[in-house]
Formats: structure tokens, sequence, C-alpha cells
């Protein structure tokens, strides 16, 4: 069973790198725990810039290490850089979403996709593996305390799909899914999440000298990005902003007290820090880490 994993892992990261630079289906986004009673769906989009028939495709069942049942795609043409969401439920998801273009919901069998992670393959009508998602619950927003109903988005199509990094969570803003459009999360990548580096994770602002403040050092390839940095409460509200459009340079360093705007330092529990990077053709990409505030 090992061997038959290393090898459709080693064929997908082919597959998605070169189905994608052809212009063929990829996965978009996947709500594996919708609302209860409620359906799932997987949204597939088209990079290239030729239409594709849906029908060439299959949605391949991956069960205990193997593949298992194909399910066919029904007859649905996806125009060049488009969408099309699969679900076994077109009234639940335009229920419960802002659909856009109805007529990009295609009902058809599909396997069930486990709440507690699993595989999203597509393959081509002849077996040739296309695309593969391995999802699990942590792609999700750690501030996120009820996943039901949020799908997850990817990111860019100029990143592998098997990068956890590449996914996560639908935005409030959108309805938490944005299925037959582009995604809220999408954006290409300006900066490698890891050119930002956190002096810890944890802050405990008591003025006794020991994990005061929290540190955020930065070293970047490109010296023209501007940045806003935000940092957010639990309940998703802002509390205090580090940065305003400020310039970065190649390098540098902030520092938050664990303090909010009027200088009171904040409860214990968790924030978000929010990171929206821009570049001067107006492309913005967003990096996000969860700290903490606790006391000793």
């Amino acid at each position: 069973m090992k061997g038959k994993r290393t090898l459709l892992l080693i064929m997908t990261v082919w597959a998605s790198a070169d189905a994608l630079a052809q212009g063929t289906l990829g996965v978009s986004e996947i709500l594996f725990q919708p609302y209860s009673g409620e359906a799932e769906y997987v949204e597939l989009y088209n990079s290239g810039s030729a239409p594709v028939e849906l029908a060439d495709y299959h949605i391949v069942r991956w069960v205990g290490d193997t593949l298992g049942k194909h399910y066919p795609l029904p007859s649905h043409t996806v125009a060049a850089h488009d969408y099309v969401v699969l679900t076994k439920d077109a009234a639940s998801v335009t229920g419960n979403y802002t659909v856009k273009y109805l007529d990009k919901v295609v009902e058809c069998k599909l396997p069930t996709y486990p709440n507690g992670g699993g595989s999203v393959i597509l393959m081509t009508a002849d077996s040739a593996l296309v695309d593969r998602l391995d999802y699990t619950p942590s792609m999700h927003s750690r501030l996120l305390r009820d996943k039901a109903g949020v799908s997850l988005e990817r990111r860019s199509f100029e990143r592998p799909t098997h990068e956890a990094s590449n996914w996560f969570s639908a935005a409030s803003t959108a309805g938490y899914g944005t299925p037959s459009y582009e995604n809220s999360q999408s954006t290409e990548y300006l900066a490698e999440e890891s050119a930002f580096e956190y002096s810890a994770d944890l802050l405990s602002p008591d003025g006794d000298g020991y994990q005061d403040e929290l540190e955020i050092t930065y070293r970047l390839d490109n010296g023209e990005l501007s940045a806003r940095i935000d940092i957010y409460n639990a309940s998703g509200l802002p509390v205090r902003r580090l940065l305003n459009n400020a310039l970065l340079g190649t390098h540098g360093s902030l520092v938050w007290d664990g303090r909010d705007e009027k200088g009171k330092v904040l409860p214990c529990g968790q924030y978000l820090v929010q990171i929206i990077l821009y570049n001067l053709e107006g492309q913005r990409q967003t990096i996000r880490r969860v700290v903490s505030i606790i006391t000793y």
C-alpha cells in the first residue's frame, strides 16, 4: 500500500504542475463540512485559455490508501478562466451561499468527503491523474470556532494544490463560500510567509521584562512592497493597527506590546496578526498568524 501511496503522490505533483500549465481543470474550493442536513460541494477552475468538457473527467473516491469508485461527471462546458461547482444538491448550495452564476452549479454523484479530512481526486476519463487535494480541518483559520458551512478556498493557481498554505477559510464577508466565482482568498504570492518571523507565539505584557513584547522581523526579495498590519481579537474585531500602508523595504522589524489603540493592555486570549502586502501593480497578499496573550 505504501508504494501505491508514494507513486500516487509523485503522480499528483507532476499532474498538478503539468495539467494546470496546459489549462485543464484543477481543484479550487471545497465545502467538506456543510451545515447540518445540507450538501457538500467541490469547485473546479479552468486555468487555461480554451474551454474544456466536464464529461472528460471523473471524480474518484480515495479509500484506505487506494483509488475507489469513479464518479463520471456530466456534460458541461467550462469556459476558459472559469469555474464549475459540483454538488449532489444544487438547491442546498444556492440556498446557503451567494451563487452569482446559477448555470455553473452542476448536480452529479460525488464521493462523501469526511469532516475529519480526506482527498479530492480529479482524473481524466481514461484514468490519468489531473489534480489532487488532501484536505484537513487544520487548514481552516485557527480562529474559527465552528467550521460548519465554511469552505476551504485555494489562494493561487501558481502554487501547487498540495501546499497546505495555499488554502484558507473563505472570508466571512463573502458568506464563508464563493461557489461559481473568484475565491475570496484568491491572491498571487508576493512574498513567502516565512519572510516574516515572530519572536514568539505568546506574549505576557505585564511589565516583568519577560515576553512583554512581540517582535515581527522580515526580510523580502522585493523592496517595493507596502503593507498594512492589524491585530484582531478572537471575535474578529480590530484592536490595534501596527502599520498603515507603509513601504517596507527589503528588511526591518516592528513590535507589538500587547496593547490596543488606547494603550490599554488587552485581555488574555488568542489574537490574529494580519499582514496585507501590496505591490506597485495593485496586487495584494494576506498573511496571517495567531498569537496569544497570557499571564504567568
